[in-house]
């Protein structure tokens, strides 16, 4: 299976083994999606699966994180660099869950932030999803593991 990425003018455009299966439009942040089968089976797949690590397909911010205490819901331990929690930057009115986005948080020092600190990272979004709209400084997010909310981030 190759996956091959093309961004021609205001358009990415993803294709599986020379088929085209995703088309997005860039500033509009809109999509369509050609083969779903193909779409959700190999491109909504990790960042090393995918070989992501060193490419463009990556949108990387700044930002300062803080997990909540254990003792007010947040996680018992620690999280290392490499965490991908679900990224939550709206609620609807009910105070539901709008949307989630998949990210993961990279860090050099500590090793492992532990409930109730605060410290500045790199988060890194997938380019798949229609983000930009969230990524602008003083941005403030909610980090949650499923439906429970473990610490806020706030764009540097």
């Amino acid at each position: 299976m190759a996956i091959l990425k093309r961004i021609e003018n205001d358009e990415l455009y993803l294709y599986m083994n020379g088929a085209l299966i995703f088309k997005r439009w860039l500033s509009s942040g809109n999509s369509i999606i050609i083969d779903v089968m193909a779409y959700d089976k190999y491109t909504l797949m990790s960042y090393k699966d995918l070989e992501y690590e060193n490419s463009n397909e990556l949108l990387s911010v700044k930002a300062k994180i803080k997990l909540k205490e254990t003792s007010e819901g947040g996680r018992r331990t620690g999280i290392a660099s490499g965490y991908r929690p679900n990224h939550v930057f709206e609620y609807t009115n009910d105070g539901k869950i709008n949307q989630t986005f998949m990210g993961d948080i990279i860090f050099e020092n500590p090793t492992i932030i532990e409930p109730g600190e605060e410290k500045v990272v790199a988060v890194r979004f997938l380019l798949n999803q229609p983000i930009e709209k969230y990524l602008n400084k003083g941005q403030v997010w909610w980090i949650h593991e499923g439906p429970n909310l473990v610490g806020t981030a706030k764009i540097l």
